[in-house]
């Protein structure tokens, strides 16, 4: 931060207190972001032994209250607890009277749009949805990453201005997802990020079984080259024996995994075939070559030691798949 930029926080006011319900890996983080744009943490809830490091480890010197008193200290709430949680705490505190009019309670759900703050706007509060799309380490890290981090933000036309601005405080972008839109929005972004590492830490043990003494190294350029492909030219980035249709090669994978891995194949298998499909769908698989591609991954889902053939894919088709991601 720049000497004139510290300067002006220095000598400007705070403008909101600002609580945080759930000292997970997100709160303290969002909370320490804004104490850098002048506002002012003055409370924190947390559990664990972990969250209260958390806590102070973001937050100096910000006492930890139950999450009651959070609200009763504050003008900005956080509430950043796990997405089923979150409805029943919005409507606990607005049944204690925890909650007050004219407070701005703020949820960082991906799944959630404004209606699960409901029970706090009928106590007069003002909802606002604000999701860092941004995976966080729960340390200081997370804080300068938010430079630049888009944020779902679903919010009533009369606070879209205010919803705005403190994602923008934040360092961050704000992109506007409405409500019934919310699902989706996270479905996509949980198949892109969180399963990203399932796959990386799969592929990672398997380069340890294979021999390799440094897999972090030899996957880190491959999939930094991979991953700015696909964001730059989406499915034309596709690459590998399935996107070329070596049937061959993808049998011999599976019969791999089976043998080193068991528990790999159905995910190998699942995103073999929706990358067959896009492969497909975009003229980069040869339709002559995908029957016996299909065949091999059809004989994949088979019990070992079973007679292969064409069997139904797990979504009920002739045996590809789509390719829907699951919620977080």
């Amino acid at each position: 931060m720049s000497t004139v930029h510290q300067q002006d926080l220095k000598d400007r006011p705070a403008r909101l207190t600002v609580g945080v319900v759930g000292a997970g890996r997100v709160g303290p983080a969002l909370a320490a972001s804004l104490q850098l744009a002048g506002h002012r943490p003055v409370a924190v809830s947390g559990v664990s032994d972990a969250s209260r490091r958390r806590a102070e480890a973001l937050l100096p010197g910000v006492p930890l209250v139950p999450p009651a008193e959070v609200l009763q200290r504050a003008d900005l709430v956080l509430l950043t607890v796990p997405d089923d949680v979150l409805p029943a705490l919005v409507t606990g505190l607005a049944e204690t009277g925890a909650v007050r009019p004219g407070q701005l309670i703020v949820h960082t759900s991906g799944r959630y749009g404004t209606k699960v703050l409901d029970p706090a706007l009928r106590a007069g509060a003002l909802p606002l949805a604000l999701h860092p799309a941004m995976t966080f380490t729960g340390t200081a890290v997370d804080v300068q990453r938010l430079a630049g981090c888009s944020f779902g933000v679903t919010a009533p036309e009369e606070l879209r201005l205010a919803a705005q601005a403190l994602v923008i405080e934040m360092g961050g972008e704000p992109e506007w997802i409405s409500e019934e839109n919310r699902p989706l929005y996270h479905a996509a972004l949980a198949l892109g990020a969180n399963h990203l590492v399932t796959l990386v830490a799969q592929a990672m043990e398997l380069l340890r079984t294979a021999g390799v003494e440094a897999p972090d190294r030899m996957l880190g350029p491959l999939l930094g080259a991979a991953l700015d492909n696909a964001l730059r030219s989406g499915d034309a980035a596709l690459t590998g024996p399935v996107a070329r249709g070596d049937a061959g090669t993808v049998a011999a994978h599976i019969t791999e995994l089976r043998r080193h891995a068991p528990g790999a194949v159905a995910g190998y298998v699942a995103m073999a075939r929706a990358t067959a499909d896009r492969a497909l769908a975009h003229g980069l698989l040869k339709p002559e070559l995908a029957e016996d591609l299909l065949g091999a991954l059809a004989d994949g889902t088979a019990a070992p030691g079973t007679e292969g053939g064409h069997h139904e894919g797990t979504d009920g088709t002739d045996g590809t798949t789509g390719t829907e991601g699951n919620d977080r």
